[in-house]
């Protein structure tokens, strides 16, 4: 295949505009570039967003789990658990705080961690859960959220994947104890590096906001300003967690598009399942349900082994040498070399975190995507696919929908 004609789709381009430039530009000739002014209004203006009383900007959503878990009291000898099916920030911030990860295994449809089994694993040394809300779909909080109040542990929402999204009406913010964002440079929306800590809980967030910026008293960074003093004192043995006012100038101007980005998201969502049903033999779309608002960080496909002569790692090749970019979300934590040796833990004590991370791969997604570009991508995955369909003929019904959609 002549490289030159082949087209390309990058798995991600951030959704960036004049507005954004504009933003950053304004903030660089105002001098003020570090934690001011620009990350006091983003934290105001994300709170009223989720329509939460407190937002504490920081440089990751993995500043902002630890920064939780620490405000929390989370220390040696409690355990926490979370689940397998997630990025490392979830159980590393845990174990930084010197607390045991009890892994979980998730409900096979959702991809979210199972309640019923979290339940199971409750005992009289349990202090928190880490729910994860993959690729955009919120947990089940009717079921977490109570199970937290009745046996008295801290509810950590990791929402790296859901701002944006909602469950039976109410935002992802306000489900959980403290919720954790993340505005990496993939994310829905971009600060480049950073998350939002977001809590009801004044305690909690004060006890934060001095952890976040090495202990200090309240507001430091006003002691270069007019209004404030040189004087400050440590209350606390920190960390280097704040936001730079250069990325809060990013947020600001995102959020003020949030809506937009997310109405294409859902667009395009939507698309992806127009395009990939005619090919719903070998794939299986991503899971939703009617009480869910999802935040469509990610569009995940799950591959049918059973009826195909290729498996994902193949698939994904072909994929790349067709112009198409691709990652796998996620390889579960119990199978990296640290954690098998961590946990001892064998890769089938979570048999449906196990299975899906075989079957499953991300296309690209982004508010970017033009339609053809979608169109493009399934085409190209059904394409692959049924050159590798186990049947020696591929069915009329499914052939007659996929020359519709060609």
């Amino acid at each position: 295949m002549d490289e030159k004609s082949v087209r390309k789709v990058p798995f991600y381009k951030p959704s960036l505009d004049g507005s954004d430039i504009e933003s950053v530009r304004s903030t660089l000739e105002d001098g003020w570039i570090t934690t001011g002014p620009k990350a006091k209004k983003f934290e105001a203006e994300m709170a009223a967003y989720i329509g939460a009383k407190h937002a504490l900007a920081v440089n990751s959503c993995t500043a902002a789990l630890h920064l939780a878990l620490a405000a929390a009291g989370i220390k040696k000898g409690d355990k926490v658990i979370t689940t397998p099916y997630t990025f490392a920030a979830s159980v590393e911030t845990i174990i930084w705080c010197g607390a045991q990860p009890v892994l979980v295994d998730i409900d096979p449809e959702t991809l979210n961690i199972n309640p019923s089994l979290v339940a199971k694993k409750i005992d009289r040394r349990t202090r928190g859960l880490v729910s994860v809300d993959i690729a955009g779909l919120p947990c089940e909080y009717d079921a977490l959220a109570p199970l937290a109040k009745k046996k008295k542990f801290f509810l950590l929402a990791d929402a790296a994947h859901s701002l944006g999204a909602s469950y039976k009406g109410v935002k992802v913010g306000k489900l959980a104890d403290a919720t954790a964002f993340s505005f990496y440079s993939t994310k829905n929306l971009t600060t480049g590096e950073g998350g939002m800590l977001v809590t009801d809980n004044q305690k909690l967030h004060e006890r934060a906001a001095i952890l976040a910026l090495h202990g200090m008293s309240k507001d430091a960074w006003k002691r270069y300003t007019s209004e404030g003093s040189w004087y400050y004192e440590i209350v606390a043995a920190g960390f280097k967690y704040n936001l730079s006012d250069l990325q809060a100038a990013l947020g600001l101007s995102q959020l003020a598009k949030f809506a937009q980005l997310q109405e294409r998201r859902k667009y395009l969502a939507g698309l992806y399942d127009r395009c990939l049903t005619p090919y719903l033999e070998m794939v299986e779309l991503p899971p939703r349900n009617s009480h869910s608002e999802h935040a469509w960080h990610m569009y995940l496909v799950r591959i049918k082994p059973n009826v195909l002569k290729i498996n994902r790692d193949e698939l994904l090749r072909q994929l790349s040498a067709r112009g198409i970019g691709t990652s796998v979300h996620f390889i579960p934590v119990h199978l990296h070399p640290f954690y098998r040796k961590f946990f001892g833990h064998k890769p089938t004590d979570f048999p449906h975190a196990l299975a899906a991370y075989k079957r499953i791969f991300t296309p690209p997604f982004y508010p970017a995507m033009s339609d053809a570009d979608v169109e493009y991508v399934c085409l190209t995955i059904g394409e692959i696919l049924k050159d590798h369909y186990k049947r020696s003929a591929f069915s009329v019904v499914t052939k007659k929908k996929a020359e519709l959609v060609g």
